[in-house]
């Protein structure tokens, strides 16, 4: 697969991000390596990573904890002052390996440190290859409210090594199959046609849908770096997906949401906000609740729930002026960004959803 050309950086695939490296590591560019993973990308992705990297810069590797409990400022405390400890200076490059947790967090340290260090994102999961790594978007939570603290500013590059799929469970499979969905729902009819199919795909056609669906993402970007128009499609079933997400976190007695299975069920109920609104048919509303609900389990949502769920709203980042901002759709292919939506319609699509 060829690579896709970002702003000011490049994705690589599969055997082109080895050569990628062993080139930019020859040059000489960097004084010392650090490579971030968590234990879990550490026990399976790492060895193979290294496996193919070959250079004589020092290498030092830092490890944290997974999980989204622990993309905090105080893990950035922790890793800022295990590069200082080890002698990191401007010259180093991190090497962020792993999922979105990790990579948001890596370049959030990297860019933060000594006024900023270059770094490399390696996605290992399916969520951070399609999304997270993508963008330029760096950052952690404050409490629960998801990448409240953070900065957009690119990598010098991605890899993306598809062999690391093979060690991931399916619920995170799952989980960056819906950024995946959102992608066609937003931009590209055709492409969301590809999964309402899924038992008929290959591993090779998963490698195809990846590299388009990274492409989506990329073409959207370049366009708009900072989320001044419109990247804000990208919000697409993340207003509500968020809040839910956010609040199955902090919940001392509902067991946490993976963030695609979040933005999910944001994305059914967006769909049907969409329609409520004249926007969307019923007939592709069902359609793309039909698909979603077929692919993730059913979340039963309580009253108070929801109650709370909205309250949450209102500390989304994406808000202008006060006013809770959502990314609809038009048509299945085709979003519109900036609409206001009254609270009624948000508690008539947590109905629908579980009707």
């Amino acid at each position: 697969m060829q690579h896709i050309s970002g702003t000011g950086y490049n994705v690589y695939f599969n055997e082109e991000c080895y050569a990628y490296l062993q080139q930019l590591l020859v040059a000489g560019r960097y004084s010392r390596i650090f490579i971030l993973s968590d234990e879990n990308t550490a026990a399976n992705c790492l060895p193979h990573f290294l496996a193919n990297m070959a250079t004589e810069i020092p290498i030092e590797l830092l490890e944290i904890e997974p999980g989204e409990e622990n993309k905090n400022i105080q893990t950035c405390i922790q890793l800022w002052e295990a590069l200082t400890e080890l002698g990191a200076d401007r010259k180093a490059l991190m090497i962020n390996v792993g999922g979105g947790v990790l990579t948001d967090m890596g370049g959030f340290v990297s860019l933060t440190f000594k006024r900023g260090m270059d770094f490399i994102n390696v996605p290992t999961t399916l969520l951070a290859m399609v999304d997270a790594s993508v963008g330029g978007k760096t950052g952690v939570d404050l409490g629960v409210l998801k990448n409240q603290i953070g900065i957009i500013n690119n990598p010098i590059a991605v890899l993306v090594d598809t062999t690391f799929l093979e060690t991931l469970p399916m619920e995170q499979m799952r989980s960056g199959l819906a950024e995946m969905l959102k992608h066609g729902l937003i931009a590209d009819r055709n492409y969301w046609n590809e999964f309402t199919s899924l038992d008929s795909l290959t591993t090779d056609d998963l490698g195809v849908l990846i590299h388009r669906s990274i492409e989506i993402k990329n073409e959207v970007v370049i366009q708009d770096p900072n989320e001044k128009g419109l990247r804000k499609i990208l919000n697409f079933g993340h207003t509500l997906g968020h809040a839910i997400e956010s609040y199955f976190l902090e919940s001392e007695t509902r067991q946490s949401l993976l963030h695609g299975e979040a933005i999910a069920i944001g994305m059914v109920l967006e769909s049907y906000i969409s329609k409520e609104m004249g926007l969307l048919s019923e007939t592709e509303y069902r359609e793309i609740k039909e698909v979603i609900t077929a692919l993730y389990p059913a979340v039963v949502f309580t009253a108070k729930d929801i109650e709370v769920i909205t309250s949450l709203l209102i500390h989304d980042k994406k808000n202008e002026s006060g006013e809770v901002k959502f990314t609809l759709l038009e048509k299945i292919g085709n979003a519109v960004i900036n609409k206001n939506v009254e609270n009624h319609l948000i508690f008539k699509a947590f109905d629908d959803y579980q009707n």
